[in-house]
């Protein structure tokens, strides 16, 4: 925020970014498949996760109290940080801070998968921000998007609570927000169909985007697009595609 509001106590508010990612890869065999959610699984384990959720903390100014990783079996990792807003460590009693600060908190969760019909794998990343005060995760929209191959994203931001200003009136929003969307760079948006749902009365706002073009070649797990005739390449791309829709809709449409 460029101008602090002068507030009566301490920021109440509580901040909420619910980021989630698919990627989506054909594999024509089930031991493609396979091969695929290993790669993708040792590409995003949790020593990489936690590179990612220590730039974004860094970014939206907060401090570090606790980590907590796990690589699962087969596949799929979680890591958790406990965060807290610099000023904040500062002020507050050592005895205080853990029990006044676990609701702010950065998660990032994997799950690797494939489609029981050779062909498709799926892997998607839940990441959670929440952050109490004048801490907001939008800023970070950018880093998450690019940190990803990302074919279809849903975005949740909630705003909870409120505080008050010197003078005692209740204030809900203490900035701005019309839509996820503002947060995002232009040429990114470029590259996305995104359609907004947000219930302003209720400080919640919501986005969907998904991927414009399939470039086939960058969907291919150890197969060359030019190996592929014609009519194989417009039956991929239609299978791809499909998947990517009913993702992105939340229902069975085919």
């Amino acid at each position: 925020m460029d101008n602090k509001l002068k507030l009566y106590g301490f920021n109440n508010l509580t901040k909420s970014l619910s980021f989630n990612i698919y990627d989506i890869c054909y594999a024509k065999t089930r031991r493609e498949q396979e091969d695929y959610i290993a790669y993708i699984d040792e590409q995003y384990n949790s020593e990489r996760l936690t590179g990612i959720l220590t730039t974004l903390t860094k970014m939206i100014g907060a401090t570090v109290l606790n980590i907590a990783k796990k690589d699962y079996d087969p596949q799929g990792a979680s890591v958790a940080f406990l965060i807290a807003e610099e000023s904040m460590v500062r002020s507050l009693r050592p005895d205080t801070i853990l029990g006044h600060l676990d609701k702010s908190h950065v998660t990032v969760h994997t799950y690797p998968e494939y489609h029981p019909e050779p062909s498709i794998a799926t892997f998607r990343v839940d990441i959670d921000v929440a952050t109490c005060g004048e801490i907001t995760p939008l800023q970070t929209l950018d880093f998450l998007i690019s940190s990803f191959d990302s074919d279809i994203i849903t975005m949740d931001y909630r705003v909870r609570g409120f505080t008050r200003d010197i003078n005692g009136k209740k204030l809900f929003l203490d900035h701005k927000v019309t839509s996820i969307q503002d947060y995002i760079d232009s040429a990114t948006l470029e590259k996305y169909d995104a359609i907004d749902m947000n219930v302003y009365q209720s400080s919640l706002f919501h986005t969907k985007m998904l991927i414009k073009e399939v470039d086939l070649q960058n969907y291919l797990f150890n197969t060359d697009v030019y190996e592929l005739p014609p009519k194989k390449r417009l039956e991929i791309t239609n299978s791809l595609r499909r998947e990517m829709i009913e993702i992105f809709s939340g229902s069975n449409v085919y």
